[in-house]
């Protein structure tokens, strides 16, 4: 028996390169994006050039055919003042539709999106902050004060209807519609990963700002770990919550000594096993700009 197939789109992206790394490892690969160049410039292999916004998915969906799970990491980034992000974000909530539709026509059991901690932002922004909250659980409502946040919030939302689609989708009423082609009506397991802070923290680009830097502290996810959540997110079999949906929403963290969300769910369903720390990882530059002499900040504040 041959390694798992994954589609993965965002293939050129930032996540992508994060993570894929160790998915090629694993996984037998089919790359989709719009471009095969990276933000640095350099060109990524075997990239396949797709345009995942395009609402005719005719011209895309034999790349979902015989797949064992799909990634999504594809966004299209925004370009305007945030009052009017709104269109761009709802092109980024029509490539997810796209994405899970042809998933599901596909047959594909398995979708893992990345979401991202902004999808409920807001609790951060108006309590956790100010000591109002301590840990944000991610069975809470999804609340964003930005068009960023409210378009991954969509893609939870998106990802739940698919979870739920049996014995045939439903109009708003309850009645039962029919789904295309016929007998096609089933679950598939849609994991949402609200990736976290993923990059390595330099205390340098945090002076003055001392609760941004322990606010990175809290969000930080590793490479190593963000793709072993994503492996799990694919490979778990059994992903009901506690009401019998294929369908989580978690945390994408490491296992950080000032995390603020709750990884709860990630390792109980998921059996997540995050292997760093950003107190440990980054403890010569957490003493020196919070404890040491002329820091901007004080210890375990």
């Amino acid at each position: 028996m041959g390694a798992p197939r994954v589609l993965v789109t965002g293939a050129s992206g930032y996540i992508a390169g994060y993570i894929l790394p160790g998915l090629s490892k694993r996984y037998e690969l089919t790359l989709l994006d719009v471009t095969d160049v990276g933000r640095d410039g350099r060109r990524v292999d075997s990239v396949v050039k797709v345009d995942l916004v395009d609402s005719d998915r005719s011209r895309y969906k034999h790349h979902f055919e015989g797949m064992d799970a799909v990634v999504h990491l594809g966004h299209k980034s925004r370009r305007r003042e945030a009052l009017d992000d709104f269109e761009d974000e709802m092109d980024n909530v029509r490539m997810v539709y796209n994405v899970l539709r042809s998933a599901y026509d596909a047959g594909v059991p398995r979708a893992a999106v990345a979401s991202s901690n902004h999808a409920a932002d807001w609790y951060e922004h108006a309590l956790i902050h100010k000591g109002e909250m301590e840990t944000l659980d991610p069975y809470a409502l999804a609340l964003s004060d930005n068009f960023y946040g409210w378009a991954k919030a969509s893609y939870e939302h998106l990802g739940f209807l698919f979870a739920c689609g049996f014995p045939s989708f439903q109009d708003a009423s309850g009645r039962e519609t029919h789904v295309s082609p016929p007998g096609a009506s089933r679950r598939m397991g849609v994991v949402n990963v609200r990736i976290g802070a993923p990059r390595e923290i330099d205390a340098a680009n945090f002076e003055g700002d001392p609760a941004g830097y322990k606010r990175d502290l809290g969000a930080y996810v590793s490479a190593r770990d963000l793709t072993q959540l994503f492996q799990k997110a694919i490979e778990t079999p059994n992903i009901e919550n506690e009401r019998g949906a294929p369908w989580q929403v978690v945390y994408g963290i490491s296992d950080n000594t000032r995390a603020f969300w709750s990884l709860t769910n990630a390792r109980a369903i998921l059996g997540y096993e995050p292997e760093d720390d950003s107190e440990v990882r980054f403890a010569d530059d957490i003493a020196a700009f919070l404890a040491g002499d002329g820091a901007a900040g004080r210890l375990g504040a």
